[in-house]
């Protein structure tokens, strides 16, 4: 395959979408160590406290918005 036919392909791939679509509603922040931990990954019903694993404080959730978020 040649460079010509590389190109070709490499645009015509579908491109990614900008965020995964697993039903993630955003992430629960560690404001005291940085951690963050997404609410899919968790077995917590929305709204409830969740206390960070590794210095034990109150992390807050943060929705998502928009595409280009990193969540």
């Amino acid at each position: 395959m040649g460079l010509i036919d590389s190109v070709k392909d490499a645009f015509a791939s579908p491109s990614p979408k900008g965020r995964p679509d697993d039903g993630s509603k955003g992430a629960y922040w560690c404001d005291d160590c940085s951690n963050r931990i997404r609410d899919v990954e968790l077995d917590v019903d929305p709204g409830e406290d969740v206390d960070c694993p590794d210095c034990g404080e109150t992390m807050r959730f943060e929705r998502s918005s928009g595409r280009d978020c990193a969540c």
